[in-house]
């Protein structure tokens, strides 16, 4: 059964209802067409080619099918399914990495005061490739919500509703990612 013009027409929550209900292959076809492109530009980010960004969305859409059930409706469609790309590429890294026993020299843990601030301006300033370089030497999960908040511009309602976690928490992880970007930014 082919999927018609209606159900594209569908909002996000009814068509993922719809899948659900029917295990309907041709539906899940139609969120394809509707998020494929913004879910390789995520691979593409966390990847080193643009095959490795292809095979990753190829993979994320083979799981999010399975998984599809999981959707809960408590924040929107594309916010849940950025975060389950999220950590689906997180996890593709870490394991990359671990593969590839790359040495990787976690930065001393330091307190963070008021001083230490540092500002979106701070980080909108940054030069591109400098930048980019910065993002591949930081820890996933700094660059996961790094990337949520500056190239996905999530608020930190989205960012805590995608981790998962609490507001408090989502500042301040932001606010330590930040920092530790602009350590690795500067020593670059």
């Amino acid at each position: 059964m082919q999927s018609s013009e209606k159900d594209t027409e569908l909002e996000d929550s009814e068509l993922v209802s719809m899948i659900v209900a029917r295990n309907d292959t041709h539906l899940f076809a139609v969120l394809y067409d509707r998020y494929a492109e913004a879910v390789y530009g995520k691979c593409l980010s966390f990847s080193k080619s643009s095959e490795e960004a292809q095979d990753l969305t190829h993979d994320i859409f083979i799981k999010l099918f399975l998984k599809l059930r999981t959707f809960r409706g408590e924040s929107k469609f594309s916010t849940w399914l950025y975060s389950f790309t999220y950590n689906f590429c997180l996890n593709y890294v870490t394991r990359d990495q671990k593969k590839k026993k790359e040495k990787f020299t976690p930065l001393v843990h330091e307190d963070y005061s008021i001083e230490d601030t540092v500002s979106d301006e701070d980080i909108y300033k940054m030069k591109a490739e400098k930048l980019m370089l910065s993002l591949e030497k930081i820890d996933p999960d700094d660059r996961l919500i790094l990337l949520m908040k500056y190239q996905d511009d999530f608020s930190i309602l989205d960012i805590q509703r995608g981790l998962k976690i609490g507001e408090s928490a989502a500042k301040m992880r932001l606010k330590r990612a930040k920092k530790r970007l602009i350590m690795v930014y500067n020593n670059i």
